[in-house]
């Protein structure tokens, strides 16, 4: 690369780079050096910040010693001491590296890079992040977003001095955030805080029944009353059917046989004809409703009779009446018939 592209800070920008860690592709060199161009550019006009960018994106396309060289002391004039003096470094190591031919003609940089650390190392400051002794395990520390591993808490770290973020996150637990300010030389310990997950609560199971005669079971009640309810459904549709059928016979009687003026019983008209099917239907039907409420009803009335009972007698209490359950015609008359159930219990 010209000379002329790659100058150095100070009194070595004229030296021309030798050396190049690692050999960059073609399509990098070209935009490296317009990087680098414009760093160079940013910082002699004192916009470190733009420069020093700028410069760090030219190094990482195009590794150079000079890049590095001018990179670490751009840092140095921004007031990132701490980054300044990993880059001289990072710059002294690479020389060490070198040929001794080519590491005899960066003599010059090799000793303002010297100079210049020992001059900023003074004023690099320190944080030490520390967790609290119940802080529970496995608890992320990040700092400026950067995980921090179990080595790194509780030791001065060097950083650069200004703002930085700290944060805390307990596994399954809030994150908790806070940020330091630090000055030049500053050394300072920072007891971090963890917020604990959010405690589960519980629900407690329902206490066993006890064999002897506690309370009923909630699905040996929800039984009864199931049964019950078919039971009931049961019965009031074999009445009701069955009031449909008593009431087919006036017109049977009216529409077939003698009614008609045969002698014929099953002789029917029409309407008696349809009279007497829909008898037989409603009839089958009122039949098979009042089966199954019955049994509908008698098994309610088992599982409630042999539910078990409380042990002793049970104080202040009278003295309980017997329970029973009852299905059948309520009331009837010319127009209707009601039917249901009903009882003690």
């Amino acid at each position: 690369m010209p000379s002329s592209a790659r100058r150095c800070p100070l009194l070595l920008w004229t030296l021309v780079p030798l050396f190049a860690s690692a050999p960059a592709a073609a399509q990098d060199i070209a935009p490296a050096e317009v990087l680098f161009n414009r760093g160079l550019a940013d910082m002699d006009a004192g916009r470190y910040e733009t420069g020093c960018k700028a410069l760090a994106e030219s190094q990482r396309l195009d590794p150079r010693p000079g890049t590095l060289f001018t990179l670490a002391f751009c840092e140095s004039k921004w007031g990132r001491v701490a980054t300044a003096v990993t880059r001289l470094n990072d710059f002294l190591a690479l020389l060490e590296r070198m040929p001794p031919d080519q590491r005899a003609r960066q003599a010059e940089r090799a000793a303002a890079a010297r100079e210049e650390r020992a001059r900023l190392a003074p004023r690099v400051p320190e944080l030490a992040l520390v967790l609290p002794p119940n802080a529970p395990a496995g608890t992320v520390v990040m700092r400026d977003g950067q995980a921090l591993g179990e080595a790194s808490l509780g030791v001065g770290l060097p950083v650069d001095p200004g703002e930085h973020v700290v944060s805390t996150r307990a596994p399954g637990g809030p994150p908790w955030e806070q940020r330091v300010a630090i000055a030049q030389g500053e050394k300072k310990q920072l007891t971090l805080e963890v917020k604990e997950p959010p405690a589960v609560h519980e629900v407690a199971p329902p206490p066993p029944v006890s064999g002897g005669g506690g309370e009923v079971s909630s699905g040996r009640r929800a039984a009864v009353y199931v049964a019950g309810g078919v039971g009931v459904a049961g019965v009031v549709l074999g009445g009701v059917m069955g009031a449909l059928t008593f009431g087919k016979r006036s017109v049977v009687a009216e529409h077939c046989g003698a009614g008609i003026g045969d002698s014929r019983e099953e002789a029917c008209d029409v309407t008696g004809f349809d009279a007497t099917r829909s008898a037989r239907t409603t009839g089958l039907v009122s039949t098979i409703g009042f089966g199954v409420g019955l049994a509908g009803l008698g098994a309610a009335a088992v599982l409630y009779w042999t539910e078990p009972k409380q042990d002793g007698p049970v104080v202040g209490a009278a003295r309980a009446a017997p329970r029973w359950i009852g299905a059948g015609v309520i009331a009837a008359g010319p127009g209707a018939t009601v039917v249901g159930a009903r009882g003690v219990w």
